[in-house]
């Protein structure tokens, strides 16, 4: 049985937040949350909350062994964009594009 958990509007970049799902993708949910409490991306904290809060689904549900979790799909859309100026020489300004990303995750039992 399925649990999910998603993440709307993380302000991360989608292709950063990418690299840290790609590596956790697979993996029991003690060695996906191992591993993102040691690794130095900004990204990381996020899924590990997010997953964490999968397992507080699946406790919830009370039909899943907790032990047999494994993080069965992480996937990354990107978010809606935020449009700030910056201020440029001569009078002029250029744009800066801060990304949001929308994260999902679904844990099944082994």
């Amino acid at each position: 049985m399925e649990v999910k958990a998603s993440l709307k509007n993380a302000r991360v970049g989608a292709q950063k937040a990418r690299l840290v799902a790609d590596l956790i993708r697979g993996k029991d949910v003690s060695n996906a949350i191992k591993t993102l409490t040691f690794l130095n991306k900004k990204s990381a904290l996020m899924m590990k909350k997010l997953v964490e809060s999968a397992v507080a689904n699946a406790d919830y549900k009370k039909t899943i062994d907790l032990d047999k979790l494994f993080v069965k799909t992480i996937w990354v859309d990107e978010g809606p964009v935020l449009k700030r100026f910056r201020p440029r020489a001569q009078g002029r300004a250029s744009g800066v594009r801060k990304r949001t990303s929308h994260i999902n995750v679904v844990l099944d039992e082994r």
